[in-house]
């Protein structure tokens, strides 16, 4: 008599996408799944704390939760309750405080103008944009949404900072998610759902992997214990996918980021969640979660961040080599027999948080489509 398998299913990663998945495999088909993760905590860079002042701390840069999907939001909201949350975000620019993403605020303060609807808002930058048919680079995106003098004061330095690359170099893509609102709207985000998870982020994941079914190997390298895993139905990986295959055809570029998490004897450092500095400074953001925690500590805690290519891979470099590289392993990731590749690492593409579960979850109905009326 053959042997029992020991897991059905194997997910490499314990981020968004490496979770969702592992929870629905476990609680939709009743699977045995094996989590594997190389850090020493779940969650991927959404990781979070509490501090000693019981402020919220998020090593990795802010993670707060949006999202148009009202699938998502009702996904996720089985795992928390919410704390109301909407996320603003402001640059120090000339001395000046100014909303991100650029609004009618931003220009009146920066130029001292009296803009006061979307018309005359409208109508200032069809004089001060350049306009490209297609741009070729960021610094063309740039320029095409908001024009020369908001592009060099907001956004150039900035990127230097944050890719070591001028924006030239860089895809249209990266500056392709500059937002602009014609109003007076400062919400970063706009989409209809959004909030902080009551009790952070690794609350929700952890409530996400509560089942009995549901292994997980933290400090664990997958490529390790692979041979040791025995049969399975299938493998899920979210891990860099030049990694899975061994580099063949060169290493994928990623920037990552520098934190210093500093706690200081002040009630509060800035007047919002995070300030960006682009022309201030070597570091090209400060964030202060105690905005956004619910506390009345008499300290406050601080997370600067600096562009690095050391630590974790967080952003993938969009330029014409890392393409051509990645086309050569999505075509080895269609041959692969019984692996499934998801996630921002494992597809090369900066994704948000809502996105991410939208593409987990959409991975497991497409594998499983019996399943598409599971709740």
């Amino acid at each position: 008599m053959p042997m029992a398998r020991e897991y059905d299913v194997v997910i490499v990663g314990a981020g968004i996408s490496g979770i969702t998945l592992a929870e629905r495999y476990a609680n939709v088909l009743g699977r045995k799944v094996l989590l594997v993760e190389k850090r020493d905590h779940i969650g991927g860079n959404c990781y979070d704390y509490f501090d000693g002042d019981g402020i919220l701390v998020h090593p990795y840069g802010p993670h707060y939760f949006h999202t148009a999907y009202p699938e998502v939001w009702e996904y996720v909201s089985r795992f928390t309750d919410w704390i109301p949350y909407v996320h603003r975000v402001l640059s120090y620019v000339d001395g000046k405080y100014v909303p991100v993403p650029v609004n009618i605020d931003t220009v009146n303060i920066l130029f001292d103008l009296d803009i006061r609807d979307e018309v005359e808002m409208r109508e200032w930058l069809d004089r001060n944009v350049v306009k490209y048919e297609i741009p070729r680079n960021s610094e063309e995106s740039a320029l095409s949404r908001v024009g020369p003098t908001l592009y060099e004061k907001m956004f150039k330095n900035y990127t230097i900072k944050q890719w070591d690359m001028h924006p030239r170099e860089l895809d249209p893509a990266v500056m392709d998610r500059i937002p602009v609102h014609f109003d007076h709207d400062d919400r970063f985000f706009t989409d209809p759902y959004q909030g902080l998870p009551h009790r952070g982020m690794t609350g929700l994941f952890e409530r996400m992997l509560d089942h009995p079914r549901i292994s997980v190997n933290l400090e664990s390298d997958y490529f390790d214990l692979e041979d040791s895993l025995g049969e399975r139905e299938i493998t899920i990986y979210t891990g860099p996918i030049d990694r899975f295959f061994d580099y063949r055809y060169g290493k994928l570029q990623y920037r990552s980021l520098r934190f210093e998490i500093i706690t200081l004897d002040e009630e509060w450092h800035q007047p919002q969640t995070v300030v960006n500095y682009p022309n201030d400074h070597a570091y090209t953001r400060v964030h202060e979660p105690k905005h956004a925690t619910e506390t009345t500590a008499p300290r406050t805690t601080i997370i600067r961040e600096y562009g690095s290519w050391e630590g974790e891979p967080i952003y993938p470099v969009l330029n014409d080599r890392n393409r051509a590289i990645l086309e050569k392993y999505r075509a080895e990731a269609e041959k692969t027999d019984r692996v499934f590749f998801a996630g921002r690492l494992a597809t090369y593409k900066y994704i948000n948080m809502d996105q991410a579960f939208k593409n987990a979850l959409e991975l497991f109905f497409r594998l499983n489509p019996a399943a598409a009326d599971a709740v």
